[in-house]
């Protein structure tokens, strides 16, 4: 997790001699390195540092490995121990080196993310932010401070997150301006710094087009969709709806609308299918509302096909819901899915005043043996599905199995519940991407772009706009006739801007946001007895780094000098022994007898 330069930038630092004053000059090399923030495991490393001893066998080595052994990386140690394994049959001692003496409490910000509703200029939203607590206790009262376009806004407040758990808030945000805008939000500072910060890119677009296709001439079903969707007045809901017959679907470009209606449609051409198909494999929403114009046998042969269409479920006749008059439940039963999770826990919801008197039925076969990329979000009180939900490519599809307009039913007669079930329809549809602009720490960034708009050249830039270009990349002509390049992801989080030029020489940014992955903020660390059970077999040295010091003969081999020096002496006093032996001594007596003769 640091961000360092490249060994090859360093070339002295491989042939640097092991000796006494090995450890201050480490220290001069690492202290200007700054950690970066990006999700790394111990396993790159390791593979690197194998790379590193290569194949000789004539060293002295020895692998320290410092971690605060996290219980994210080190529960499933396989790999982990692989790696070990490897180092250790390449001749290498194995020494651990925990540099954590015990968990500590920590938050941080999980997510910052819109939640449904239409976001357009003028039009409120709300965000959700969400805290995760990796702590052992709970914690309350918990302020979050945000900022929108650099702005200070009022702090929210978390009244309690239980340890191990996450809880959120939501807040709202209203921008007049068009285009991109940046929020932050931030905890105070604790354990880790990096996961206190969270921050999110929103495109905010003067209005959001919706197609509203009406198989009836006098657009019956549209009339009341449009009110619902955008009733005008000083009313504002950012939903600019567009009623068109179906014939339009033929020859006009389909990619400009957040979302497309059918309703009412005895029929389409094959072309018009084709462009819905391919609308929404790529992200579109379409929803369909039926009616006494619709064909059972032609939406079956033609938009259901079996389960491969975009048709949610095939259909039979239309059916008439039969008058409860012991009972009186509701007609129209919801479950949990987004469009009708507002009216959640409300004892006199409105919904409970739509009447149905007419639907098209679905097979209960099909009911027996429904893919799992299909389902039931409402229903009758006699059990048929009245709404079916369907995900196709990256899109979404909803069919109501009855009219929009008040001739099947009640729902769009005075009751106010179908306006706001319009509205969260409409949301669903659009389907925006709630992470939009945001991406993990040192994820690279891929563009495409309109070579009839753009020239090739892109710069990448960070916050600081004084700073030079991160990243600057020349884009490369793709397949399908676009510019196309990646470039290099960020290691700190923070906002960042593609500067892009325009043909015209104008120069265009875009703004991405870029986040900590939530899960570095899990603290939770491996001690001894618990890494001894998962590297069985491995041999190593473990130690807490308050209390390590490194052994003179791990760095530098084993110490000769002493065992030289009395080695060298006993050589000496070998060598007068030796001499001594070796040399002509006269007896005593000899000695004696010639003093006598002097």
């Amino acid at each position: 997790r640091v961000g360092r330069p490249s060994l090859g930038t360093q070339p002295d630092l491989l042939e640097e001699p092991v000796g006494a004053d090995f450890v201050e000059s480490l220290r001069r090399i690492v202290e200007p390195l700054e950690p970066s923030q990006t999700a790394a495991g111990p396993i790159p490393a390791m593979e690197a540092v194998a790379q590193l001893l290569g194949d000789s066998d004539d060293e002295n080595r020895v692998v320290y490995l410092v971690s605060d052994f996290r219980a994210p990386q080190w529960e499933d140690a396989a790999e982990v121990k692989r790696e070990l394994a490897r180092l250790e049959s390449g001749g290498a001692r194995l020494h651990l080196i925990h540099c954590v003496d015990a968990m500590r409490p920590n938050l941080a910000i999980a997510s910052l993310r819109p939640d449904s509703g239409t976001r357009a200029a003028g039009v409120p939203l709300f965000l959700e932010v969400t805290v995760r607590n990796f702590g052992t206790a709970a914690v309350r009262n918990v302020p979050v401070f945000l900022e929108a376009d650099g702005l200070a806004r009022p702090a929210v407040t978390i009244a309690e997150i239980p340890a191990g758990k996450t809880a959120a808030e939501r807040f709202p945000v209203q921008f007049t301006t068009a285009g991109e805008h940046r929020i932050t939000a931030r905890l105070e500072s604790d354990s880790v710094d990096a996961d206190n910060f969270r921050y999110a890119v929103l495109d905010f677009p003067l209005a959001v087009p919706v197609l509203l296709v009406d198989g009836n001439p006098a657009s019956t079903d549209a009339g009341y969709v449009r009110a619902a969707l955008d009733p005008g007045g000083p009313v504002t809901t950012g939903i600019r709806p567009r009623i068109e017959g179906p014939r339009y679907l033929n020859a006009n470009p389909l990619e400009p609308f957040r979302a497309i209606w059918i309703m009412n449609v005895e029929r389409l051409d094959r072309s018009a299918v084709e462009a819905l198909q391919r609308y929404v494999q790529h992200g579109g929403g379409l929803a369909f509302f039926l009616g006494e114009r619709s064909s059972a046998s032609w939406i079956n042969e033609e938009l259901w096909r079996e389960g491969k269409g975009l048709f949610p479920s095939p259909l039979e006749s239309p059916a008439q819901l039969l008058v409860d008059r012991l009972q009186k439940a509701p007609d129209l039963k919801v479950g949990d899915h987004p469009i009708f999770q507002v009216f959640a826990g409300q004892r006199n919801s409105f919904l409970a005043m739509v009447i149905v008197d007419r639907y098209f039925a679905v097979p209960t076969s099909w009911e027996a043996r429904r893919p799992s990329s299909t389902q039931v979000i409402a229903r009758l009180r006699n059990g048929a599905p009245l709404a079916v939900e369907k995900t196709f490519g990256k899109g979404r599809v909803v069919a109501f199995l009855t009219s929009a307009a008040p001739t099947w039913n009640n729902w769009a007669r005075n009751n106010p519940s179908f306006v706001v079930a319009m509205l969260e329809l409409q949301s669903f549809l659009a389907g925006e991407d709630a992470d939009a602009g945001s991406r993990l720490v040192g994820a690279p960034l891929p563009l495409k772009l309109d070579p009839a708009v753009y020239t090739p050249q892109v710069g990448f830039l960070g916050s600081d706009a004084a700073a030079p270009p991160i990243d600057a990349a020349e884009a490369t002509a793709s397949a399908d006739g676009s510019w196309s390049l990646t470039l290099a992801g960020a290691d700190r989080s923070g906002f960042y801007t593609a500067a892009l030029t325009r043909t015209d020489g104008a120069r265009e940014d875009r703004f991405y946001a870029f986040n900590v992955d939530p899960a570095e903020g899990d603290l939770r660390t491996m001690d001894s007895s618990a890494l001894a059970a998962r590297l069985d077999g491995l041999h190593y040295r473990y130690d807490q780094a308050a209390g390590f010091q490194a052994a003179t003969e791990e760095l530098t081999g084993y110490d000769l000098a002493e065992p030289l020096l009395y080695l060298l002496v006993l050589l000496l006093v070998g060598e007068q022994m030796l001499a001594w032996s070796a040399s002509y001594h006269p007896s005593p007596r000899r000695q004696l007898a010639e003093g006598g003769a002097q």
